[in-house]
C-alpha cells in the first residue's frame, strides 16, 4: 500500500485586504480650489496694490495682511460675464483643470474681490434679480469682466496647515474697476489700503503672499514671465510652473 503523501504544511500566502487609510487626524486635509485678485493702480509716481488686513480673531492667517480671495463656490459656475478670459488666460488656466473650472475660478476672484472690498471688477449692465453669491454684484448694475484678468500664479497651501487652498493668483488694472471707492464689504479684511512695492513688502505678510507680490512686481516689466507653481512634497518647498 503506498504511502500517505506528506501534509503540505506550507504557510498560506497573505489575504490582501483594503489598503490601508491615513487615520483622518493624520491625513492633511485636501486643498480646496480658490482664488485671489491683486488689483493695480498705475494713476501715481508709481504701482500701487490694493491689499487688507485680516481681523485678528480669524483662524487662518489673522492679523496678516494679504489680496483679496477665497474658495470657489458652485455659482462661480453658472453666472453670466461681460466678457470671457482671453484666449491665453483661458488655455494657461485649463493646464491644471478643466475649462469650466478654469472659467469659474476667474469669476471667484471678482466675486470675492467685491465681497471683501466692495469693489467691482466688471461692466456696466442692466441690474438683474438673482441669489446666492452673486446676488449683490448683479444687483448692483454690473457683470463680471472676465476680460480684465491675468493669470499670475498658483499656490497650494503646505499639508501641515488646517486649512488648505489650491489658489490661482489673478491681477488687473484698476482701470477695469467700475468705481476705486471701496464699498461696505463682508467685513473679513478689516482695513483696506494701496500700496507701493516697497510699503506692501514692509508689512506683515504671509509668505506666499510676499512671493506672489515679487512676482506680480517682475511681471510689471517682463510679461513673458513663466507662470510659477508652488507647492510642498514630503515636507520641502517645490516651485514648478503652472
Amino acid at each position: 500500500m503506498p504511502a500517505a503523501p506528506e501534509p503540505d504544511v506550507r504557510p498560506a500566502p497573505p489575504r490582501l485586504g483594503p489598503p490601508r487609510l491615513c487615520p483622518p487626524r493624520l491625513c492633511p486635509p485636501r486643498p480646496k480650489d480658490a482664488a485671489t485678485l491683486l488689483i493695480v493702480r498705475h494713476d501715481g509716481p508709481k504701482p500701487r496694490v490694493l491689499m487688507g488686513r485680516r481681523h485678528g480673531g480669524h483662524a487662518f492667517m489673522p492679523d496678516k495682511w494679504v489680496f483679496p480671495g477665497g474658495r470657489i463656490h458652485p455659482s462661480d459656475f453658472r453666472v453670466p460675464a461681460a466678457s470671457e478670459l482671453r484666449p491665453d488666460v483661458a488655455d494657461t488656466l485649463a493646464r491644471g483643470c478643466s475649462p469650466s473650472r478654469a472659467r469659474a475660478l476667474a469669476l471667484s476672484a471678482i466675486r470675492e474681490t467685491f465681497e471683501e472690498t466692495g469693489l467691482i471688477l466688471g461692466r456696466a449692465a442692466p441690474a438683474r434679480a438673482s441669489r446666492g453669491e452673486w446676488r449683490d454684484f448683479l444687483a448692483a448694475g454690473a457683470l463680471p469682466d472676465l476680460a480684465a484678468l491675468d493669470y499670475v500664479a498658483r499656490a497650494i497651501t503646505p499639508p501641515a496647515r488646517t486649512r488648505r487652498f489650491d489658489a490661482r493668483f489673478f491681477v488687473a488694472d484698476a482701470e477695469a474697476l467700475m468705481s476705486l471707492e471701496p464699498g461696505a464689504g463682508s467685513g473679513e479684511l478689516g482695513e483696506l489700503a494701496w500700496f507701493d512695492w516697497t510699503a506692501a513688502a514692509a508689512l506683515d505678510l504671509p509668505q506666499i503672499t510676499r512671493a506672489i507680490l515679487e512676482e506680480v512686481r517682475l511681471r510689471l516689466t517682463d510679461s513673458t514671465r513663466p507662470i510659477p507653481f508652488h507647492r510642498f512634497e514630503r515636507g520641502k518647498h517645490r516651485l514648478l510652473h503652472a
